[in-house]
């Protein structure tokens, strides 16, 4: 999560009126708080008593187009098998103007044993990110960052925390290792 949220609190100045969030509101109101004006949350099941939406991102026709002004989807993407009809779903539940901020996997174990393991299809790297967000949004409205090297990725792998490295540990990036990719895209 040391990636993850140093990105969405970089990120804090768009997480501001209607906002989605998947699984539950933590990052809406750590990182929104009074600039969020309405917030929804999403499960691709029923049973999540946080959830207000009810939807697999994949097929969602029952989310109306232009809703949400900013949609916060962390380390999600990698449980959705149709990644691109994910991605063009957000697209079209966005409002004009609206922020998709994301953060997917790249080097990581999979938790086969969990909940989610037999729904982990994906790891990605920023190159395929940027392919399959480009599909919807354009370029010139996207950033994207990798996050991680070596030492960060060797260390997640064996289940250290963020506290067992120093922060230039974490922070120092190599591309050829990332631990996580983040994208921040902007609906025209």
């Amino acid at each position: 999560r040391f990636y993850v949220e140093r990105f969405l609190a970089a990120q804090a100045d768009v997480i501001r009126g209607h906002v989605l969030e998947i699984g539950e509101v933590t990052y809406t109101r750590r990182f929104g708080g009074p600039q969020v004006t309405a917030s929804d949350v999403l499960h691709v099941s029923a049973g999540n008593p946080a959830a207000t939406i009810v939807a697999d991102l994949s097929d969602a026709p029952q989310i109306p187009d232009e809703r949400f002004d900013a949609i916060i989807l962390t380390q999600t993407l990698q449980l959705i098998f149709d990644s691109p009809a994910a991605i063009r779903t957000l697209h079209r539940i966005l409002k004009p103007g609206g922020t998709l901020l994301v953060t997917v996997p790249g080097i990581s174990p999979v938790a086969t044993e969990s909940v989610w393991g037999p729904t982990w299809h994906w790891s990605f790297t920023e190159n395929s990110l940027r392919r399959l967000m480009g599909a919807r949004f354009e370029p010139a409205d996207c950033g994207f960052q990798t996050h991680g090297n070596v030492l960060a990725a060797v260390a997640f792998l064996q289940g250290l925390a963020a506290e067992d490295l120093k922060q230039e540990e974490l922070t120092t990036v190599d591309l050829d290792y990332p631990v996580i990719i983040t994208a921040r895209a902007r609906k025209s």
